[in-house]
Parts: C-alpha cells; sequence; structure tokens
C-alpha cells in the first residue's frame, strides 16, 4: 500500500485522538491521562517494546524495522511534547477543554496525535532497518521534561543515535 494513501487513511482516527486530547489538557508532569492513552495506542500497534514513566510520566515505544542493516545499527528518535499551558479556552469548539483554566494552546496534542500516527504507520508497515523510538515528553512548558527523560536514561536505555 503506497504511503500517502495509508497516512491519508489514518487521519480521521489522528483528529479524534487530536480533539479527545485537547478537551482534557494536563500540566507539565501531570500527564497521567495523556500517558496512559499513549501507552494504550502504542500497545494496540503492537510496539515491540512500551515503557512508561521514564522522567516521572514520559512514553516510550519502540519499533523494530524489518530490513536488514546495511552496516550498524540505528536507532532513530522521534519525539513529541504532550502537556498543556495553564490558559482559559474560550473557543467553544465542541472539544474545548472540559478543564477550567488548562489549554492545549500550543499544539501538543497536535504533536502527540501526529507522532501517534507516525507510530502506527511504522509499527504495520516496518519498511525499514534499525529501530525507531518514538518519544513522548512531559513538562516541555518551563518543566525540563527531556532533561528529565534523559536523566532517567533514555538515550543510554534505548541507544538513540539521533532525535526528530
Amino acid at each position: 500500500m503506497p504511503i500517502i494513501n495509508r497516512v491519508a487513511d489514518l487521519q480521521p482516527e489522528i483528529m479524534a485522538w487530536r480533539r479527545d486530547l485537547h478537551a482534557h489538557p494536563e500540566l507539565l508532569y501531570d500527564v497521567h491521562r495523556t500517558a496512559g492513552f499513549v501507552a494504550e495506542r502504542l500497545k494496540e500497534f503492537g510496539c515491540d517494546e512500551v515503557v512508561t514513566g521514564l522522567g516521572r510520566t514520559g512514553v516510550v515505544g519502540v519499533i523494530k524495522g524489518r530490513k536488514p542493516a546495511s552496516g550498524e545499527h540505528k536507532v532513530i528518535g522521534l519525539r513529541a511534547d504532550m502537556d498543556a499551558l495553564p490558559i482559559e479556552e474560550a473557543t467553544n469548539l465542541p472539544y474545548a477543554s472540559k478543564t477550567p483554566g488548562k489549554m492545549h494552546a500550543c499544539g501538543h496534542d497536535g504533536h502527540t496525535s501526529m507522532l501517534l500516527g507516525a507510530a502506527q504507520y511504522l509499527a504495520e508497515t516496518r519498511n525499514f532497518a534499525g529501530d525507531a523510538v518514538v518519544i513522548f515528553q512531559p513538562a516541555e512548558e518551563g518543566g525540563a521534561g527531556a532533561a528529565a527523560m534523559i536523566k532517567d536514561g533514555l538515550m543510554d536505555r534505548f541507544k538513540i543515535d539521533q532525535v526528530y
């Protein structure tokens, strides 16, 4: 199946995830619902490994490619942020924040949903060599979530060569 067709097929599901996450924003490291949502999707997709609690509430999924490596084994990280901002939403959208004083005003609901879509596609096809590590980071909005995940061994544990 051509890549573009499969990704287009995923669009309604990705949109539904984004709207669900948008309606339930969480701040900094207190992203327990979001992290649980992400971990469940990664398990459903068939990730080879799903790790929760990295950097307190971060989530990591490992997807192993099927293609033989032409040289050394590469591990690429793909990262998205999960936290929202302490802002009151005034959009009146059907999927507007249900949590007073919290809103996904910076697009992290979209980032999380897009990376989930990429993870689903990669887990289905595995048409690559090496490993893809999907990283869902808490506390991007001033909470040093990346540093917390790195301190918990993100790069070393998964032997990540590069992160995008």
